[in-house]
């Protein structure tokens, strides 16, 4: 058995889940699967592609147990998103009337940190991304990643945040057009899954994303997703 499959012990030991229940999910299909050797074996993959769809439809209590079983070291538990979003990685307004033109300015804001090694490999894999599945939310939220990790294109993990001040076409469900946008660049699929689970809170929290639209500029719109994220962690002052 190749080394990159995984077993159901340490698919449960991964997503922080009983081991009877993903049994159960996994042999009604309802989990990707293999049987193999006498038992399932999972590859990270298509595990990881799976929980970011089910994750869409996942409660905020639902979200938090992914982010909590997801340890990453790239970022503070206390306030996961202030290590990996700096001010300079949010531009508001962001300058983009199609769907490419958003994705290459956020590149270009990602750029900033000097991160960002191979961003040609980057566009392409967040573009093969998106003709799988858009990214795009009804709410008028993207969150633009690639599928899978791509740790020689990155020096290290960061999130980007841009807002058009029109919504434009991005692919979400019933055609609702899109004005917010995360670009999620993470070396390793556990940074990834805890962003997501995070953003998911976050983008879930009363009024946030109403504070998130009204803020005019890039500072203000730091501040409020770093106020949510801390409030989040309890941290808040």
């Amino acid at each position: 058995m190749s080394h990159e499959f995984l077993s159901l012990d340490e698919l449960a030991l991964q997503l922080g889940r009983d081991r009877r229940d993903l049994e159960k999910l996994v042999a009604r299909g309802r989990i990707p699967g293999h049987r193999l050797e006498g038992g399932w074996r999972f590859h990270p993959a298509e595990i990881r592609y799976w929980l970011e769809q089910e994750m869409r439809g996942y409660s905020s209590d639902e979200l938090a147990a992914v982010e909590e079983s997801q340890h990453s070291v790239e970022f503070a538990a206390a306030a996961p998103l202030a290590g990996l979003l700096t001010p300079e990685l949010v531009e508001v307004p962001l300058e983009a009337r199609t769907k490419r033109s958003v994705l290459e300015s956020l590149l270009e804001v990602a750029g900033r940190t000097w991160q960002i090694w191979e961003p040609a490999a980057l566009l392409e894999a967040i573009q093969e991304r998106e003709a799988v599945h858009s990214t795009g939310f009804e709410n008028g939220v993207a969150i633009p990643h690639p599928r899978n990790p791509l740790p020689q294109a990155l020096g290290s993990s960061l999130v980007a945040y841009g807002r058009t001040l029109s919504g434009i076409p991005f692919g979400a469900p019933k055609r609702a057009l899109s004005d917010v946008f995360f670009l999620v660049l993470c070396r390793d699929s556990t940074t990834h899954l805890s962003v997501l689970a995070r953003l998911g809170r976050l983008l879930q929290g009363p009024g946030f994303l109403d504070e998130l639209r009204a803020a005019a500029d890039p500072q203000a719109s730091y501040r409020v997703i770093c106020d949510a994220d801390a409030r989040l962690s309890g941290t808040a002052g």
